[in-house]
């Protein structure tokens, strides 16, 4: 009969070949940012779409000194970043913390925390859809000869029928962005409101999308341009005269939430650490 040290996992669950493996994989995207990199995606003890890829990249770079934030949506206590901390500490057994100052690796789904990020910090992505001209695109073969020969004429056109349809580029989440004026990539589906943030930016951002597959990255100080026509320039979400009814945040992203005041609205910042710690600084004066 085998005892309970019998099922012991290796430091971050994934075998050192595979850790290896994905090591390269995220050096060749850092070189050619932008670029998307096949890799061979393992499987792991949580279902394809709850973040593998960007998972499997957290647990090939981390370290034994590593602390580790991971959010949902800007939130450290959604049920998606919960259990991703509880399975990464359960087989490496390093720091978590809430405060995005102090992490050294950022594991997100859907948001950019609105503290700024530094050159020691490394940003994960969980990516469901890499491909961002498969919404002008369903061949494979084909989206990757368009972005050999970048061959994006499809995506402006896409922008220009929304125009013609809505009066506006519709696109919310995972707007499309132009990385080093070479390659077009999804940003994930993060709003708008926080795509310029990858822009000349001091961190490395690191993609993952385990179900396709997929690597790719936009390295410290890397030109990033959100796709736009000259006459409808890229705009963000607009949150004037609205305030967050927590911290009363004005310059963050917010969330609507219902309410029974007069105009039925109130809003809360997404970043929940942000939140929290500007509510101190409000309460100290400072």
């Amino acid at each position: 009969m085998m005892n309970k040290t019998d099922y012991q996992y290796n430091f971050a669950f994934l075998d050192e070949n595979t850790k290896r493996e994905i090591r390269r994989c995220i050096i060749k995207a850092v070189c050619i940012p932008g670029f998307q990199v096949p890799f061979a995606s393992r499987e792991l003890p949580i279902f394809f779409g709850w973040g593998t890829g960007g998972l499997q990249i957290t647990l090939s770079v981390i370290g034994k000194e590593t602390v580790l934030k991971v959010i949902d949506q800007g939130d450290d206590d959604s049920v998606n970043a919960v259990n991703l901390k509880r399975l990464i500490i359960s087989t490496t057994n390093i720091k978590t913390t809430e405060d995005t100052k102090e992490a050294d690796i950022i594991q997100s789904r859907h948001r950019i925390t609105e503290d700024s990020l530094t050159e020691e910090q490394i940003y994960i992505f969980q990516v469901p859809l890499p491909e961002p001209l498969r919404k002008v695109e369903p061949k494979e073969i084909e989206t990757r000869r368009m972005h050999g020969e970048k061959d994006y004429g499809k995506m402006y056109v896409k922008l220009y029928e929304d125009i013609l349809h809505h009066g506006e580029i519709t696109i919310g989440a995972d707007y499309p962005a132009l990385v080093n004026e070479r390659y077009i990539i999804a940003t994930s589906p993060i709003p708008r409101w926080d795509v310029p943030r990858l822009n000349l930016s001091e961190n490395l951002f690191l993609f993952g999308a385990g179900r396709e597959r997929k690597i790719y990255a936009v390295p410290p100080y890397t030109k990033v341009e959100p796709l736009s026509l000259e006459d409808y320039p890229f705009r963000k979400e607009d949150f004037s005269g609205k305030e967050c009814g927590i911290c009363g945040s004005r310059d963050s992203y917010l969330n609507e939430l219902p309410s029974e005041d007069d105009n039925g609205k109130s809003y809360v910042c997404s970043d929940s650490f942000y939140c929290r710690t500007n509510k101190l600084k409000s309460k100290d004066g400072t």
